[in-house]
């Protein structure tokens, strides 16, 4: 899980690099609160047998719809970011799965 955990967490800070509002203390704080977030959040919801139970839960999502991802927000926060700023793409969502992290976003 931690694996899994640290490639979607370095995927997400690349992205949020790029819009060069964060220098790189900021963002190694926000990965390590971003990490500790998603290890609690998937705690109970990580099934290394049946890797597509508990798919959903384990989604991050952002998109017009629901434009804020809670625990994306909650790591923001703990950091002083906002949200804002983070300047994700209108459409994010990335799948954190037991030996496997993959994406789609535009």
């Amino acid at each position: 899980m931690l694996d899994e955990i640290s490639a979607a967490v370095i995927f997400l800070v690349r992205l949020i690099e790029r819009s060069e509002n964060f220098n790189q203390e900021q963002l190694e704080d926000f990965k390590t609160r971003l990490s500790q977030l998603l290890v609690e959040r998937f705690e109970n919801h990580w099934f290394p047998d049946q890797p597509c139970k508990g798919q959903g839960y384990r989604c991050i999502r952002v998109n017009e719809r629901d434009p804020r991802d809670a625990t994306l927000e909650r790591a923001a926060i703990a950091c002083g970011f906002k949200y804002e700023d983070l300047k994700l793409p209108v459409e994010l969502t990335v799948w954190v799965d037991p030996n496997e992290v993959c994406c789609r976003y535009a």
